[in-house]
This record gives structure tokens, C-alpha cells and sequence, in this order.
């Protein structure tokens, strides 16, 4: 379940997958409001997230849900450039992932191709609604003098078709300013309101037959 009855805590699994170097250990750090995941560049090949870590921090009295004060918990699971085996995420999550966050570079669309396929094997075809994608770097837009509307019509076919099939929308974050502190509410607020469209409901991960 992802309700605490007893503190009125809604409980949400947030489960980050992107590629090398997407930024998404700073998307998770900006969703929790802190700098507990670490970040930085592959050296020598060997990126900082080798292994599923999952964090959690709780943030009080964040929501009304019915007409009561809500606490809102957020664990989110930051993941290695590899897909995890659905036994290791569901070993990590094991009541379901609430919000699937995608993470890619804003400056790297040709990467991570097979991303879309990867989730679907893990998920199956429902994976579409509890979605959400978000593009990193995008500091390079405004080098580029690109609008968000322009970037996406003009972006490769498969990552312009991913964006049309999340349910949770897009998000851009650029990381030339302090924005883990600017847009960790408003990027917490829209995986709220994806999963409140769900219901709250969790996916479950297909795991592997015997």
C-alpha cells in the first residue's frame, strides 16, 4: 500500500533510469532536496552509480489529500546506467514503482535508444502512465537559441515519440545554475499529480521466468 494510515504519509517508489552520465543522481537529488547521491563524471569508463541506491526523506504536511494535511515520503531508487534485472528492482521495491523517472541528455539524444524497450520488458505496456521524462543540460537550448517547443519537433523520432507517450509529461532542467534547489518542488508536484492520476496505484515489475 502506499498510504501510512497512521501519520497520514502517502508513500511514493520513484524508481530514475537513464543512460551514463544522464543526471540521474541529480534528478534524484533534487527530488528529495538534498545532495545524498552522488554525482560527478565516469572516470575511466566507471561511472559514480555502479549499484541501485535507494534514499528516502519525508516531507510534512506537503499535501491536502481529502481534506486533511498529507505528509508526503518519497523513496527513490537511483539506478546504474544498466537496466536493472526486474529482480533487483523488485527487491527494492517490492510494493511496485509509483513514478517511472526517464532521464536523458538534453545534448546526447542519440544515446540510450533502446531505453523505451527496456522499460516496456520490465513493465510491460501500462509502464506509459506512471512515466515521466526528463531532459538534463538543457543550458545547451539556450546556447543554441532553441526553444523547448523547437527542441522537441526537431530532436531524434524516438525520443520525440517517448515524449508523446509519458503520461507524467516533460520536464527541463539546466544544470549551468543551482537548479536541484529551484526545481525540486515543482518537479516533486509533477510526480505527485501523475500518480494522483493513477490512483496511486504501483507497477509491478514482470519478473524473469524460472
Amino acid at each position: 500500500m502506499a498510504d501510512n494510515s497512521e501519520r497520514n504519509v502517502l508513500v511514493l517508489n520513484v524508481l530514475l533510469l537513464g543512460d551514463r552520465q544522464s543526471g540521474r543522481s541529480s534528478v534524484g537529488n533534487a527530488l528529495i532536496g538534498g545532495e545524498e547521491f552522488r554525482t560527478g563524471s565516469c572516470t575511466s569508463g566507471c561511472c559514480v552509480t555502479t549499484d541501485c541506491q535507494v534514499l528516502r526523506r519525508t516531507f510534512q504536511g506537503y499535501f491536502r489529500r481529502q481534506g486533511a494535511e498529507s505528509d508526503l515520503m518519497l523513496r527513490v531508487v537511483d539506478t546504474p546506467p544498466e537496466t536493472p534485472r526486474p529482480q533487483i528492482v523488485h527487491e527494492h521495491c517490492p510494493d511496485g514503482v509509483h513514478v517511472l523517472v526517464l532521464v536523458v541528455r538534453a545534448d546526447l539524444t542519440h544515446n540510450n535508444t533502446h531505453l523505451e524497450e527496456d522499460v516496456e520488458k520490465l513493465f510491460g505496456p501500462d509502464w506509459r502512465r506512471h512515466a515521466l521524462l526528463v531532459f538534463t543540460h538543457t543550458d545547451h537550448l539556450k546556447g543554441a537559441g532553441l526553444s523547448q517547443s523547437v527542441y522537441l519537433a526537431q530532436t531524434t523520432d524516438w525520443l520525440r515519440a517517448l515524449a508523446e507517450k509519458v503520461g507524467g509529461g516533460v520536464s527541463f532542467l539546466d544544470n549551468s545554475c543551482d537548479w536541484p534547489t529551484i526545481r525540486g518542488r515543482p518537479l516533486r508536484e509533477q510526480l505527485l499529480r501523475l500518480s494522483a492520476r493513477n490512483h496511486h496505484r504501483a507497477l509491478t515489475v514482470r519478473t524473469e521466468e524460472p
